[in-house]
């Protein structure tokens, strides 16, 4: 007899169900959210498990390696579809989560997520925090700008560096101005000294990283975008077209076809917001701030004069509603995909196939 298991993970404790073939519930079972604990749980079983599932969370990763180590066949699978299989249950609790999973693991009905490796988790995160950083600081100089702007103020665009010192010269005669505004500049001094640090860390990678400087002779990625694109990849491998990095990345836009209803919306975004938000900006320098000629810049260009630079960046619908999502945006995604499979470089034109 086949036996499969779900596992309904929390912060504290897991659920654990376990099904046979024909569906009816064997055992069910809770076990702290530790891969000692699933694995010493799961071994009491004494059942020959052909499929652990997992709904993909924050401690997923952690559990599924830990779980493969210990030789189970663990699985993550993708939370929208595990989601849409879990509102068919009257009543949502852990327990008839983990039921719901074990189900999905009998029936096959599921799509399983790439569960990345520690080195690219270790990336992103890195990434993520950077970011994190440099949002914040955005927010402390927006209070600071409408502080001042409320008396007048008007602090125009100076360079982060010199943000500080041009509103200690716009404010300074005002003392009960700047009593609220130092404390803030002084977070800012800091936040300033550790994104550059952060910055630094990121760029000692990717000068170690050989696919990460392979994938910066594209115009338009930098450091950052190179090591986003090489965090969130992981493996090209996995995909069997390149093409297929654009939908993965939420670079084509979503459809809704229905009868004699068939609309074509916007990009889905379903994918990495991080690549995503990488990837664009890589495609406003390609197309603004790149000198050197290419193939895809002038690409680039003539959608942008036809249809305008913001539809040139992402991924435009063709005549007639039909969808055409070839902009910058998805183009380098696809491209730089090539590149890595391939361990090529960038092509700045078509005659550099001859």
């Amino acid at each position: 007899m086949t036996y499969y298991a779900g596992l309904d993970v929390s912060l504290d404790e897991t659920a654990i169900c376990v099904v046979d073939a024909t569906g009816a519930i064997i055992k069910e079972v809770r076990a702290a959210s530790e891969p000692d604990a699933l694995d010493d749980a799961l071994k009491r079983l004494g059942l020959p498990l052909e499929r652990v599932g997992m709904e993909a969370c924050s401690l997923t990763a952690w559990l599924h390696d830990g779980l493969m180590e210990f030789g189970w066949p663990a699985l993550c699978i993708e939370t929208r579809q595990a989601n849409a299989a879990m509102k068919t249950m009257p009543n949502k609790t852990d327990r008839n989560d983990a039921r719901m999973l074990a189900q999905i693991m009998r029936t096959g009905w599921f799509r399983q997520v790439h569960v990345k490796s520690r080195q690219c988790r270790l990336q992103r995160s890195l990434l993520v925090t950077r970011r994190t950083v440099l949002n914040h600081m955005r927010s402390i100089e927006n209070v600071v700008r409408a502080i001042t702007r409320e008396d007048g103020i008007k602090l125009g665009t100076p360079s982060r560096k010199d943000f500080a010192a041009r509103v200690r010269e716009m404010a300074g005669n005002e003392p009960e101005l700047m009593a609220m505004i130092e404390p803030l500049l002084a977070v800012l001094a800091a936040m300033i000294e550790q994104l550059a640090r952060l910055t630094k860390q990121v760029l000692d990678i990717v000068k170690s990283e050989a696919t990460c400087r392979q994938l910066m002779t594209s115009p338009g990625i930098g450091p950052l975008t190179a090591l986003t694109y090489r965090a969130t990849i992981d493996r090209p491998d996995r995909f069997d077209r390149s093409r297929d990095v654009g939908a993965h990345l939420g670079l084509t836009p979503s459809r809704y076809q229905s009868g004699e209803t068939d609309i074509v919306g916007k990009i889905s975004r379903c994918g990495d917001e991080l690549a995503r938000t990488a990837l664009y900006e890589a495609a406003h320098t390609l197309s603004v701030r790149s000198k050197k000629r290419s193939t895809l810049r002038v690409w680039g260009l003539a959608v942008a004069k036809r249809r305008g630079m913001a539809r040139a960046k992402v991924a435009p619908r063709g005549a007639a509603g039909t969808p055409r999502p070839r902009r910058a945006a998805r183009k380098l995604a696809v491209i730089l995909h090539r590149m890595w499979l391939d361990g090529t470089d960038f092509r700045f034109g078509k005659e550099a196939l001859a």
